[in-house]
């Protein structure tokens, strides 16, 4: 398939329950659901949206982890043309909050492990939802079984635009506050449609859905293995022994691991000496990797593995470093430094970030992107959308790097401040906000260090106020009541004063650079 082809989220259930209607398209624990039964689930799925006042533009809100209710609600959804909006079940509730509203979604979906977190949210008020439905019992107006009971199963017929929104993920931002990039069928299509050879994905393949459907690494890569016909291995939750066993279980042959959670499986007693005959090629990427991280993973799965680069604003991957070039200790063992080459279809430009003037090959700038993939923009956000991208639809991703001869791409920085832990973005002015309002806080500073884990972690630096004591466990604690935990510092640096240019802003390379230093890689 092209990626001229007439791609949409609608399209993948539709074309494969006329083509493949009997094979598996998702298993899920004991469940497996073929073809067939999830285009007439996602056909009742988009009569119950519209018997709910949802109509072609709307946002439907989805609050659960890895199920198959998701991909039913994606579709049933994409077949209205309403926009699912992905929520990140591991925020607090007035994170989630903001989403819900931010997003103005009329209906709301959400499991049953998160019943505490709706009420909290629902006692504040949700501005424009009119119907909670509960993925199980406890949870919402109705449940889910109950909402779809009688509704009909025949398609509404509804022909998608390629311009049409059909998915919302939220990113934070600099500001602190999450902003929704709006991902078309064009865009999702344009890269989903060309990943089969990219990514070995074929009628045959086994994916395995391991990231949380809330990133482009979850609900990307689940629908790049359902645009092939694949059948999709649905892990709920990352458990690393869990994922181990339904690999094996069901001969996964390609997912999409992201590198705190890869080393987290090669670390499970035994998972070298586990059956992984099945896996072709892991894809990983989102945040930055060790070589020997990387080396223990090819060494513990015995399979192909592909490096990616991208971003939510991207629709995902934007350059590829291929298995072939992944070559530990022989003569081309520095390209594992690097991100790979961009696609065919991508444009990439190294520039001066002040003047946007284009950089030799070799030199340092801003990395800046020009494809079919670039979101629509960030919803109701304007203002950030125009900061984002240039006149002539450069999208700037803030991350500095350089292109060699060979045209291969090598990250060394970010300009933002932007912290990647375990694949999770983390926006400093967020935690700083918080962190800020704690009585013995007089300043504060929140940077990224490297963490063997994660790839890095959140460090706060504070200036104390007068007369308080030093305590780095309390001001964690203070933020763990406020934020996700993922968020929260894992270590605290006290400092009398904080480094600032004559503007009055925090030097925070130089507060960095102590941890980084002698790192040539400080990004993914």
């Amino acid at each position: 398939m092209s990626p001229q082809s007439p791609w949409s989220v609608a399209w993948v259930v539709r074309h494969n329950a006329a083509t493949i209607a009997n094979e598996p398209a998702l298993i899920a624990g004991e469940r497996s659901i073929d073809w067939g039964e999830l285009d007439r689930r996602s056909n009742q799925v988009a009569h119950a949206l519209a018997a709910a006042g949802v109509v072609a533009g709307d946002r439907v809100a989805f609050l659960d982890k890895n199920s198959p209710e998701y991909f039913e609600v994606l579709f049933g959804a994409g077949k209205l043309g309403a926009v699912m909006v992905a929520v990140n079940w591991r925020l607090a509730p007035a994170e989630m909050r903001y989403i819900v509203d931010d997003s103005g979604a009329r209906v709301f979906l959400a499991g049953e492990e998160f019943a505490a977190a709706v009420k909290e949210m629902a006692a504040e008020g949700l501005k424009a939802v009119g119907t909670v439905v509960g993925l199980g019992s406890g949870t919402g107006d109705l449940t889910y079984e109950d909402w779809l009971a009688g509704r009909e199963e025949e398609d509404t017929g509804r022909a998608p635009a390629p311009g049409d929104v059909a998915l919302q993920l939220y990113t934070s931002g600099t500001t602190g506050l999450p902003k929704g990039a709006m991902l078309t069928n064009a865009n999702l299509g344009s890269v989903l449609t060309a990943m089969g050879e990219q990514w070995r994905l074929d009628h045959s393949s086994v994916s395995g859905v391991v990231m949380p459907l809330f990133h482009i690494g979850g609900s990307g890569w689940a629908l790049a293995g359902m645009t092939a016909g694949a059948r999709s291995v649905i892990i709920r939750e990352a458990v690393p022994t869990a994922i181990l066993d339904a690999f094996e279980r069901w001969g996964v042959t390609n997912a999409f691991i992201v590198p705190a959670l890869l080393q987290a499986l090669c670390s499970v007693t035994g998972a070298a000496e586990r059956d992984h005959r099945a896996l072709r090629a892991i894809m990983y990427g989102a945040s930055p990797i060790t070589d020997q991280a990387l080396v223990t993973a090819m060494e513990t799965f015995r399979c192909d593995f592909v490096q990616l680069y991208g971003l939510t604003e991207t629709t995902g991957a934007i350059t590829q470093l291929d298995a072939a070039d992944h070559d530990p200790g022989g003569p081309r063992a520095a390209l594992l430094r690097s991100a790979g080459r961009p696609y065919p279809w991508v444009e990439l430009r190294i520039v001066d970030p002040e003047s946007g003037e284009e950089r030799p090959t070799g030199e340092v700038g801003e990395l800046w992107t020009r494809s079919p993939q670039n979101m629509q923009g960030y919803w109701n956000n304007p203002e950030a959308t125009r900061a984002v991208f240039t006149e002539d639809g450069w999208f700037r991703t803030g991350d500095a790097g350089y292109v060699d001869s060979e045209g291969y791409v090598f990250l060394t920085d970010r300009l933002k401040d932007m912290i990647v832990s375990g694949g999770e973005n983390i926006y400093p002015a967020e935690v700083e906000n918080v962190l800020a309002a704690h009585p013995a806080v007089a300043d504060v500073a929140v940077i990224g260090v490297p963490d063997p884990k994660w790839g890095e972690t959140v460090k706060a630096v504070v200036v104390l106020r007068d007369g308080a004591e030093p305590d780095g466990a309390g001001i964690i604690a203070w933020a763990r009541d406020r934020l996700a935990h993922y968020k929260c510092p894992t270590s605290v640096d006290f400092i009398d004063v904080l480094p600032r240019n004559p503007s009055g802003k925090v030097l925070k390379r130089q507060l960095r650079e102590p941890y980084w230093a002698g790192r040539d890689r400080r990004v993914n």
